[in-house]
């Protein structure tokens, strides 16, 4: 089985074993920045009928209309550069030494997503309504910056970059943001863990790249526990 393949079932998966599979069917076209226009156009179907699954007020959809579903949406992206597919297909790593990621069947709002991990916002709280979380990473903060091969960062976005980085085993702040800084891609917000001040050069980073910062002193099993629920 070749990669493509191996995306189509774990987006196929990901619809069939969730709860609402209607919105997760958005969550994916959302994440391959593609229309329900363009996808009615491909399934031959009108527009209003892609709302209506998205919505959950059509019936659950089949194993047919899956893997149409599945296969317009790697058909659109090939046709536009296989930009999508080129990262979701990115080497693999022995990542969970190094972070730990989680998608969610659903997106929410970054203020949403404060409140789940009781955290304070301590820079651009004003953005947080807007930006949309889809998942989050957890990262070694110094294990990730030291030891994981920077060929391997973008691994660190796993299926889209609209995602809260949450780092652990921070002192200050800074390195992360620096990190951050230099990348071409950028998450949703950033959580820094276990700190009360975020470094005062990190606060800037976080203002020039219009990043929210949030703080928060819940513990790491806790943080998975609730976020892992979505």
């Amino acid at each position: 089985m070749d990669a493509v393949d191996e995306i189509a079932k774990e987006i196929a998966g990901d619809i069939t074993l969730s709860k609402l599979p209607g919105r997760t069917m958005k969550k994916w076209r959302e994440l391959f920045n593609i229309t329900q226009s363009d996808l009615a156009r491909r399934l031959n179907v009108s527009p209003s009928t892609i709302s209506d699954y998205e919505s959950n007020r059509r019936n659950s959809p089949g194993v047919a209309i899956i893997r149409r579903f599945v296969n317009s949406l790697i058909e659109i992206d090939l046709e536009r550069g296989g930009k999508v597919l080129s990262r979701l297909t990115q080497g693999k790593l022995d990542t969970e030494k190094y972070f730990v990621l989680h998608e969610f069947a659903t997106g929410l709002s970054g203020l949403d997503f404060a409140k789940l991990i009781k955290g304070k916002v301590v820079v651009n709280e004003g953005l947080l309504e807007e930006r949309k979380v889809y998942g989050y990473t957890l990262i070694k903060s110094l294990k990730v910056i030291l030891e994981m091969p920077p060929s391997q960062f973008l691994l660190l976005y796993g299926s889209m970059n609209e995602r809260a980085f949450i780092f652990t085993e921070v002192s200050t702040g800074r390195s992360p943001m620096v990190a951050i800084r230099v990348a071409s891609l950028k998450p949703s917000l950033v959580v820094i863990h276990g700190i009360d001040e975020v470094d005062h050069i990190a606060l800037e980073i976080a203002k020039r790249e219009q990043l929210p910062v949030i703080t928060t002193k819940m513990s790491i099993p806790k943080i998975r526990k609730v976020l892992d629920r979505l």
